[in-house]
């Protein structure tokens, strides 16, 4: 069995349902996925369903009226740490916890950092080591030195849907595909390799915003959802500081 994108590309799952194996694809059910969510919005209409105009939800439904930091410091409580800029290795603040924080992530960090460094900004989240507890920051995030963190990756865990490396992948071991990096309508193009039955790398045709090992990866050919993969620790081994001095040692950018 197929699993394909549904038409409308906002509310498409299939993001979502990339790790599912054949035995469990085969007992799903999509009944309203060939609709858009338009044409739901006007049956419910036409049958007046009692939730016909119920908003959509958005972000953490779930949360209500909570804001996210107060549910993630209920739950997690706090554990502050240094932020590093990532062109010199010096501390530019001092945040409550990695959790706190997302890579690519430009919005919210102005708060937690010095005001000297505020005023240098605008400032990205590139990386985090939760070993050390540190967040690496730079306000160089669109340049060069950070194309190739922004494009390339290794993925472990592949898994595809069907339960075979697509021929291609197994004749010359690499494969142009369609993929997801995040829920949403955004495809982008890219290229896989593969070292193993679950390990391999991605080289995208562009940068993305912001790429963080534990993102699922979804693989598409044109509609069909081939499978998914995880983006490895191995990503943020680029960021690792010099220890040899850890208040002023530069971030090394490692291979």
């Amino acid at each position: 069995m197929k699993l394909l994108r549904a038409p409308d590309p906002v509310k498409d799952q299939s993001y979502f349902l990339a790790a599912l194996r054949q035995d469990q694809l085969k007992r799903v059910l999509f009944p309203i996925g060939h609709l858009e969510k338009k044409e739901v919005r006007a049956l419910a209409q036409e049958l007046d369903l009692p939730n016909k105009s119920r908003p959509d939800s958005q972000g953490l439904c779930f949360l209500g009226k909570v804001k996210f930091d107060e549910f993630l410091s209920a739950y997690l409580g706090k554990e502050p740490g240094e932020i590093i800029d990532a062109s010199n290795g010096e501390v530019i603040g001092r945040h409550n916890g990695i959790w706190y924080h997302t890579v690519g992530q430009r919005k919210g960090i102005g708060k937690v950092l010095d005001p000297k460094a505020t005023s240098k900004g605008p400032w990205y989240v590139v990386a985090k080591d939760p070993s050390t507890r540190r967040i690496i920051a730079s306000n160089k995030y669109d340049e060069n030195i950070f194309e190739e963190t922004r494009s390339e990756f290794y993925v472990e865990g592949i898994k595809w849907i069907s339960g075979i490396i697509p021929l291609q992948l197994r004749l010359k071991k690499e494969m142009r595909l369609s993929m997801k990096i995040r829920h949403g309508p955004t495809i982008v193009a890219g290229n896989l390799r593969i070292d193993s039955s679950t390990t391999g790398s991605v080289t995208l045709e562009e940068k993305d915003g912001g790429l963080a090992p534990g993102q699922f990866v979804a693989f598409y050919d044109d509609l069909e959802c081939l499978g998914s993969s995880v983006i490895s620790e191995k990503h943020w081994m680029k960021f690792k500081s010099d220890t040899t001095s850890p208040n002023t040692g530069s971030i090394k950018f490692d291979s």
